[in-house]
């Protein structure tokens, strides 16, 4: 029985799925074309740009139960990984019974008022021209969070039919017993207020964290709780969030995120990356170190076309480790190489996070896009820098490897790998760069430019365009599901007192010291970042540190840009940082037995000193970053 319910419930899922991968090809062309009619013959429409962003809503939407049957929403899984299957079946449960369905009961309640309150209105567009029976797109909202719930049952069906015993299944409901007592205790006796709200807050959400359960709904979940167990608060604080959501789903800026990860999917299906370092590999093979060059220029080029470090790192592990090994590379130095070149797409555009900063900062993409060009550069340079020195003092480590090619060839080869990815990124950022098109503009034809590419290279098919389409509707909707439980997070947080505690903590009164001291406050955020980067990734601490750090960068005058470029600096060395940098469980995962982690950790360590290096030069020459415009 619990499989045939089970089974139901996911194959609605999956039409679900379907159709947002099908809504992303759609939102792609009409985005391209909308953009080609505007700035060809200055025709436009707003009840057209308004349709985009209703498909973008519908595909995250629909993505994100869609994600839930794929557990693509992501985790923690230092210790998840080791788990036994059990167990996990049993993380799964508690997940879904106490964070998924509770909070998307009370999400799904408030949605409906406000469904309700804009059908009676009649509700439309703002701007003339713009659509009518707003409505509708409220009522996706609502379905989502419907088939969300369904799926959660499906998941709690299928978690228990792993459960080979009745002792697990009883060790279940003990659990569950145990902590709805806890909940029922702490709310009846105002245990809140025994230790200080805020602390309880983070130290549980950093022990589910740690324990396996997903990040969107943990911060969902432990909102939820905090809005119930405390006085102060109450439920009526989560009321806004369907609003604060519908802001999202109007967000232009954020409309480039799926479009930019469907371009990125395009172009690592299309074997680019593969022929790229091939072709690189032979034209700087012949110098001691030259592969680790090819990987590092490599890794630029598609954190310039993609953005997506993970999809970079794995990639990289499996064409150029075993091409470095087998020319008797340093394990350390070739993985080094490898993690640290792919976590450029941290960094340098069309960089996810940097679109994710410039929301939550409310700030110009494009701006970021132009501030992390030269960082990006910097950080090029050094690698290169220290490949040649420690090859040159070091014969052994990194040889160089004799081709029986005329050079002629190989660079002619390489040239005809290089060119095309160059020009599309020279489109992409050009255009944003020069303010001509939006990033989601330039995004979309960057979609365009990606499957002429596969095109050429005789690689484009119905199976690549489905598979990059189904992969950008998971990778989607788990980016805005975390923006979602973040935002409720955000909402508790604040209501408790959360903002001014942060506030005090760098003033005269609360104790670091003296508000004005800029560099006090530099210090601080940046350990704290890098620190919160060892455990979770940087789309949690976008939507969660961030916002609380903004009012004390206004307050103290420091250039928004720049300090967003730090973070994102920040960021990709606490990506790259042992034990827990995500880029090393990419590469581990990827090399399998290849290398061991030992080497994995002494390879990354100079280019994580590098990256830190880096950043302290952006920190004392701000203008570096201004080079191309301000």
């Amino acid at each position: 029985m619990y499989v045939q319910s089970s089974y139901y419930l996911d194959r609605i899922s999956k039409y679900a799925g379907s159709i947002a991968a099908f809504l992303v090809v759609l939102l792609s062309l009409l985005v391209a074309y909308d953009a080609g009619m505007r700035y060809l013959f200055s025709e436009g429409s707003i009840a057209f740009q308004e349709v985009e962003w209703h498909l973008f809503d519908v595909i995250f939407l629909l993505g994100l139960t869609y994600a839930l049957k794929h557990d693509k929403h992501v985790r923690v899984d230092i210790f998840f990984e080791r788990y036994s299957k059990e167990s996990r079946g049993i993380v799964q449960i508690l997940s879904m019974v106490f964070l998924v369905i509770p909070f998307s009961m009370v999400f799904l309640s408030d949605s409906i008022d406000m469904l309700m309150q804009s059908y009676l209105q009649h509700e439309i567009s703002s701007d003339p021209g713009g659509l009518t029976h707003r409505y509708i797109i409220k009522g996706v909202l609502v379905l989502s969070f419907i088939l969300l719930i369904m799926q959660a049952l499906s998941e709690v069906l299928k978690a228990f039919q792993q459960l080979e015993s009745k002792k697990n299944f009883l060790r279940v409901l003990g659990v569950v017993s145990l902590l709805g007592g806890l909940i029922y205790t702490a709310d009846h006796y105002d245990m809140v207020y025994w230790i200080d709200p805020i602390f309880l807050m983070f130290a549980l959400t950093l022990f589910l964290l740690m324990a396996g359960f997903q990040v969107a709904f943990v911060f969902a979940g432990v909102a939820l709780l905090f809005a119930t167990i405390s006085n102060e608060v109450g439920l009526s604080v989560l009321e806004m969030l369907p609003y604060r959501t519908y802001g999202i789903m109007g967000n232009a800026t954020l409309m480039a995120v799926p479009l930019f990860i469907f371009m990125g999917l395009i172009l690592e299906k299309s074997k680019m990356a593969e022929g790229l370092l091939l072709s690189m590999g032979k034209l700087f093979g012949s110098i001691r170190g030259g592969l680790a060059i090819s990987v590092v220029l490599v890794g630029a080029i598609l954190a310039a076309s993609t953005g997506i470090v993970g999809a970079s790192v794995v990639m990289m592990s499996l064409i150029a480790l075993p091409l470095m090994l087998k020319h008797h590379y340093s394990p350390a130095l070739a993985s080094g190489s490898i993690a640290a070149s792919g976590t450029l797409g941290q960094l340098i555009p069309p960089s996810i996070i940097l679109i994710i900063l410039g929301d939550q900062m409310h700030l110009s993409v494009g701006d970021l896009f132009r501030a992390a060009v030269v960082p990006g550069f910097l950080l090029i340079g050094l690698y290169i820098i220290y490949i040649l020195l420690i090859s040159y003092l070091n014969k052994e480590i990194a040889p160089a490897i004799v081709s029986e090619e005329a050079y002629g060839e190989v660079l002619k080869e390489a040239f005809k790998e290089i060119i095309p990815p160059l020009l599309l990124i020279g489109i992409v950022l050009g255009s944003i760069f020069a303010g001509i098109a939006s990033p989601s503009e330039s995004a979309a034809i960057g979609v365009l430019g990606a499957m002429l590419l596969a095109w050429s290279k005789r690689n484009f098919s119905y199976e690549m365009v489905r598979y990059a389409a189904i992969e950008t509707v998971k990778l989607t909707a788990m980016i805005f599901m975390i923006l979602i439980g973040a935002t409720a997070f955000s909402l508790v947080f604040n209501e408790l007192g959360g903002g001014d505690m942060a506030m005090e903590f760098f003033s005269s009164d609360g104790g670091l010291g003296d508000m004005n001291d800029k560099w006090m406050f530099i210090l601080i955020a940046m350990l704290v970042i890098f620190l919160l980067g060892f455990f979770i990734d940087f789309i949690e601490i976008a939507f969660v540190v961030v916002p609380i750090l903004v009012p004390i960068v206004a307050s103290l005058g420091i250039y928004p840009v720049w300090f967003a470029i730090l973070i994102a600096m920040n960021l990709q060395a606490s990506f790259l940082t042992p034990p827990f940098g995500f880029a090393l469980f990419y590469l581990k995962g990827a090399a399998g037995d290849k290398v061991n982690t030992g080497s994995i950790y002494k390879g990354v360590i100079p280019f994580i000193g590098l990256q830190l290096f880096a950043l302290l030069i952006i920190i004392f020459y701000p203008d570096l970053i201004y080079l191309f415009g301000k």
